[in-house]
């Protein structure tokens, strides 16, 4: 509990990070909250997906430190720069080369030039994005999130100044509009990468790690080992984000009114995220660490405790999240058609909520059962088949004798229903692993 909590304070003041220039965009302009909400898309689209090859590392590291392998931790941590690197190249040439996604989607011409440049100044943000990922997994790892923590919020005192400064322009700062809320987030990373390094120097609990000796020359067979576990995990992370990021941008299409509420529901629909993400990276550090020390009893026994409190939890959220759905729309903007969009949206995010709570924990600790492949395919089956396919043929195709619905609705209603069956699938596949790591006796 007190790694979970630890780690959603963290995730909390990163996701306040979207939450600002979600709000800072919104009181800017409706059409500055439209390109926000699809450059946002994009990016998180792009950054999920690489963060999700580093995030895999952690069942790797906490194995080792249950183990005892210090300087394991040090070796594998030196040989994931290069994995890093690689991952970092990818998302940089991804976000500089966004034509052919806004075209195929058919974003609006008039949101594209603010969209290239959002994401033209993220891709130089991405890297040191990247690099801290890599030092918040492994302090997960150690079960020491609380240097992160401190890192992340206060890269939130840095950030929500310096967003409305660039946005509105102030302090001899020029007004950028949207495009300010990107350069605010690539100092804050910068900031945040520089300090992580500084504590990597002179932190004692890193001495045993070794972590500073010279690069060894990259070991393709463990570099691979990481890749079979991360590769996976990480295009199970595309799917179910470029999914999200993909209903955004179909949404786009029917305006900026509709893109604005979307954009509100998605950035509470991921705040609430990080509350049972945080109970996952929590749960599946402890787990690996258990099986690292080859005690599966109290590995099973890690399980069920963070299932219980990740499920509470997630009742309670969703429950105010419908009673207070129009009060937490009108916090994020002061124009009524967009708030009264946006509290029919969130009661179905209310519903999503419930079932990716689930799921999210689920796929975190298939990973430390080394169990990889089978939630892709239920994800691009679900996802993309039922949840975006289906949103996307109630919104625009109509079904039967039911016209066509022009509305984000349809795209939230079919994505609960796709993420409910997809968490159902996991919790069967999470049985059936933790059954066969029973001890024999």
């Amino acid at each position: 509990m007190r790694h979970a909590l630890t780690v959603l304070a963290g995730q909390l003041a990163v996701m306040a990070y979207g939450v600002a220039d979600t709000i800072v965009a919104g009181r800017h302009a409706e059409a500055s909250l439209a390109a926000l909400s699809v450059g946002s898309a994009i990016f998180i689209s792009v950054y999920v997906a690489l963060m999700g090859v580093i995030q895999a590392l952690l069942p790797v590291w906490a194995e080792q430190r249950g183990a005892q392998d210090w300087a394991g931790i040090g070796r594998s941590a030196r040989q994931a720069l290069y994995l890093c690197a690689i991952t970092s190249l990818l998302g940089m040439a991804a976000l500089l080369s966004p034509d052919a996604v806004l075209d195929w989607t058919g974003v609006p011409v008039d949101l594209r030039a603010p969209v290239a440049q959002y994401l033209g100044v993220l891709a130089l943000a991405l890297p040191p994005a990247l690099l801290f990922r890599m030092y918040s997994t492994l302090n997960q790892a150690l079960g020491r999130p609380q240097l992160v923590t401190w890192l992340q919020v206060t890269g939130l005192f840095v950030k929500i100044p310096l967003s409305i400064a660039l946005t509105f322009g102030g302090a001899g700062l020029p007004a950028m509009g949207v495009v300010g809320c990107a350069w605010a987030t690539l100092v804050v990373n910068y900031i945040q990468l520089g300090l992580a390094l500084w504590l990597l120097r002179t932190q004692d609990i890193y001495g045993p790690l070794h972590l500073w000796r010279r690069m060894e020359r990259p070991d393709w067979k463990k570099i691979g080992g990481f890749a079979r576990l991360g590769v996976p995990a990480a295009l199970a992370i595309t799917v179910e984000v470029t999914s999200f990021a993909l209903m955004a941008l179909f949404i786009a299409r029917q305006g900026t009114l509709a893109a604005a509420g979307h954009q509100i529901a998605a950035n509470l629909a991921a705040v609430l995220y990080m509350v049972p993400l945080s109970f996952a990276i929590a749960t599946s550090a402890r787990v690996s660490y258990w099986r690292g020390a080859c005690d599966e009893i109290r590995a099973r026994q890690a399980v069920f405790d963070g299932f219980r409190l990740s499920s509470l939890t997630s009742i309670a959220l969703s429950a105010i999240l419908f009673i207070a759905k129009s009060h937490i729309a009108s916090i994020y903007s002061n124009q009524a058609e967009v708030v009264l969009l946006t509290a029919g949206l969130l009661a179905w995010v209310a519903i999503y909520h419930l079932a990716d709570a689930v799921q999210i924990l689920c796929i975190f600790l298939l990973r430390c059962y080394r169990i990889t492949l089978a939630p892709l395919v239920v994800y691009g089956c679900m996802l993309w088949g039922l949840g975006l396919g289906g949103g996307y043929w109630l919104a625009y195709q109509g079904m039967g004798s039911l016209p066509p619905l022009h509305s984000p609705t349809p795209f939230w209603a079919a994505s609960a229903a796709a993420l409910g069956l997809t968490a159902a699938a996991f919790a069967w596949m999470l049985a059936r692993a933790l059954n066969g790591s029973q001890p024999r006796h």
